[in-house]
């Protein structure tokens, strides 16, 4: 659970702004457990923009081809410590703090042919300079072949454990995967080496479902789409991804929908294209199928309907106290879930209900049909009224595109 700032600031968020939105995620989202505070892509970057890269960035390094922040954009690194008094103020703050990275060198360390730090290497001895990634063009891949290339990453997440660095979402792993599956296993060793607990979070998505048991072996967090974005189409294609990776999902181990893209987005430019429904049905479905919840919008304009969406107890419960969380088919256009209290000593049951159609849907779900034993009373998490069951169905009328929660009770 936590804050990312790409929804909200694409490439440009500034010390100050972190600094600003961090304050508000402790005020107003750490008491209900947002705690990993996150940089996203090139801040390292002087001269980024918007949510397109410069054809030719000239990054922020370190003699040893290693990023370091853009001085002008964070102050405090100026003096050469990197992130380290930006992640203790964080930590002071009592979260976490992450930064993205892409994948690889980058191409100006090997542009100049830098050194490897602690190696006779240099950077054209480690980079693939065929392996690049199409939409960014930041780094080169490194051949995990060549001499000097795990020395490249154990240096590199050396260094970021050294500023404090909890969280990294990698990027540009995933796609293809098994053309990067060296990088991602180069970078876990890196990680191991540290001695820190840093969480490894994959990036982009369309990480195979064949490839789960090694994914989930080597990272934390990864990846099932692109970027997700406040789009219908875009949230309904997410159930299909859930439901297939829901078997590879694990303590330690969470396939990712991505963040959440609610409230002020895009470089301020508008509010989530999402109506109340939907974002109803974004927050059902993460929590049932225990997605990781990043918010990603604009914490400066945090609105009271958004933060309450955000700040259910008893919703957030379901994403971070739940199990056997499972799918079940029922009939087109209406998706269920079913889970149990992790931990409850009784045998009450949650059930999530989700209309995908573009008109409202009235159900009545068959208890047997989901396993589920005959219940005599009901919860509904989001609004916390009561209410009766009569008979062996649940019956209600949902919204278009809307969702319910519930908590069954013998």
């Amino acid at each position: 659970m936590g804050w990312n700032s790409w929804n909200s600031f694409a490439t440009t968020i500034t010390e100050a702004q972190a600094r600003e939105t961090a304050a508000i995620m402790r005020a107003k989202l750490l008491p209900f457990g947002y705690d990993i505070f996150t940089v996203d892509i090139q801040w390292y970057e002087p001269d980024a923009s918007s949510y397109t890269y410069n054809a030719k960035p000239v990054p922020a390094m370190d003699g040893y081809g290693r990023l370091i922040p853009a001085p002008n954009r964070f102050p405090s690194s100026a003096d050469g410590s990197g992130f380290r008094t930006l992640a203790a103020d964080i930590h002071a703050m009592g979260m976490k703090f992450g930064i993205h990275l892409m994948r690889g060198i980058p191409r100006l360390a090997v542009e100049k042919n830098l050194p490897v730090f602690g190696t006779r290497y240099r950077a054209r001895d480690i980079a693939d300079q065929t392996s690049t990634c199409p939409w960014n063009p930041d780094m080169y891949g490194v051949d995990m072949t060549r001499p000097g290339a795990q020395a490249y990453y154990d240096s590199v997440f050396a260094l970021y454990a050294s500023w404090g660095v909890d969280f990294v979402k990698m990027d540009d792993m995933s796609r293809p995967y098994d053309a990067h599956a060296p990088e991602i296993e180069a970078a876990h060793a890196a990680i191991v080496r540290t001695g820190r607990p840093i969480v490894l979070s994959l990036s982009p998505g369309e990480t195979p479902v064949t490839r789960g048991e090694h994914v989930r072996r080597y990272a934390q967090m990864w990846r099932i789409s692109d970027d997700f974005w406040d789009e219908w189409p875009l949230l309904e294609a997410q159930f299909t991804r859930l439901e297939n990776w829901n078997p590879h999902r694990r303590p330690g181990g969470w396939p990712d929908g991505d963040m959440l893209p609610l409230g002020r987005l895009a470089l301020g430019q508008r509010d989530t294209k999402f109506d109340p429904d939907e974002q109803r049905t974004l927050m059902t479905l993460w929590a049932i199928a225990r997605s990781p919840l990043i918010m990603g919008g604009d914490l400066r304009h945090l609105d009271a309907p958004t933060l309450a969406l955000l700040t259910n107890r008893a919703v957030l419960a379901v994403n971070q106290s739940s199990t056997d969380n499972r799918p079940h088919f029922v009939q087109d256009g209406l998706r269920v879930w079913t889970a149990r209290p992790e931990g409850a000593a009784s045998d009450d049951r949650y059930l999530a209900l989700f209309n995908t159609t573009d008109k409202p849907l009235t159900v009545a779900v068959p208890l047997r049909q989901l396993e589920l034993p005959p219940v005599r009373r009901a919860t509904d998490l989001w609004s916390g009224d009561a209410m009766a069951v009569e008979g062996p169905r649940f019956a209600r009328t949902l919204p278009p595109h809307g969702a319910g929660l519930y908590r069954l009770s013998l």
